[in-house]
């Protein structure tokens, strides 16, 4: 027994799209995950197996990831068409209330998701993302996204990548590094271990030239009395402490909890990020539907 089911929509441009379904109980809010840029619904497992069963927990694949059909155009790997995407979801599941969980960029689709109509989101959770992308943490991302890989076995595949991201997770040991390899990369029909994600998706990247930092706080400030969790990590180079204690501020009805020695992003398996999850969810299991 798998734990979840597979559940597909389609896109506007109609792209196939892909998504986990762990069961729960109707009578709850139903939990929407959505992963990060270069990441996809395999990221969500330890918190989707800790919850089902207690809470429906949706974990979704953008397009060009996981088991999500890749876009003709790559253009189209852009966080309007992904919050379209995601709305499209909403409708065919007949979502009327629900809670968002977004790990980077999906935390920008949370925000994007809650600027468009707060009033749905029963509580949300920010995964080491804010208003404020810190400079460092996205230049980071530009010199890694996009840049195919292939290794022989799992294990190859687990070292190489302990090596690249060892500042992230300085404490991890190989098991850990192994488990976390299987979730962003797959096997594909010839053998080979490769990253699960449509190269592709490294082009509107490089196409963008020096722009000004958007103002992304109005999009964040709808969140300021939904139920909400921020989680950090305390290495990270995308989410600052100095921006962290801002969203705090803005938003009185936010927790944050951070997560220690790790950096971009926490995978919410940690005790620090369990137990805060578990107070959000206590929360939003406690105010009337």
């Amino acid at each position: 027994m798998t734990g979840w089911t597979d559940g597909y929509w389609e896109s506007s441009d109609g792209l196939k799209l892909h998504y986990r379904d762990y069961a729960g109980t109707a009578d709850r809010p139903p939990i929407i995950c959505i992963p990060g840029l270069t990441r996809n619904a395999r990221d969500f497992e330890g918190v989707a197996e800790r919850l089902a069963g207690a809470w429906r927990v949706i974990c979704v694949d953008l397009r060009g990831r996981g088991e999500s059909a890749y876009a003709k155009d790559p253009m189209t790997y852009l966080p309007p068409v992904y919050l379209q995407d995601m709305e499209a979801l909403v409708a065919v599941l007949k979502l009327d209330r629900f809670v968002l969980f977004g790990t980077s960029l999906g935390g920008l689709l949370t925000m994007l998701l809650a600027a468009t109509n707060a009033d749905r989101l029963a509580g949300a959770l920010l995964n080491d993302v804010g208003p404020v992308v810190e400079p460092r943490g996205v230049e980071h991302i530009r010199s890694y996204v996009g840049r195919a890989r292939d290794w022989p076995t799992w294990l190859h595949a687990a070292r190489f990548i302990a090596e690249a991201q060892a500042d992230r997770y300085p404490d991890w040991e190989i098991d850990r590094w192994l488990v976390y390899t299987k979730r962003l990369a797959k096997l594909t029909p010839a053998g080979r271990i490769v990253y699960d994600y449509d190269m592709r998706i490294a082009e509107p990247f490089k196409l963008a030239g020096p722009v000004a930092e958007p103002d992304l706080w109005p999009f964040f400030r709808p969140l300021a009395n939904v139920p909400s969790l921020l989680v950090r990590g305390e290495l990270s180079d995308i989410l600052s402490a100095e921006t962290a204690g801002k969203m705090l501020a803005e938003a009185p009805a936010m927790e944050q909890v951070v997560v220690p020695r790790v950096g971009h992003a926490p995978t919410l398996d940690e005790p620090e990020a369990i137990a805060g999850i578990d107070r959000l969810l206590g929360r939003v299991a406690a105010r009337p539907a």
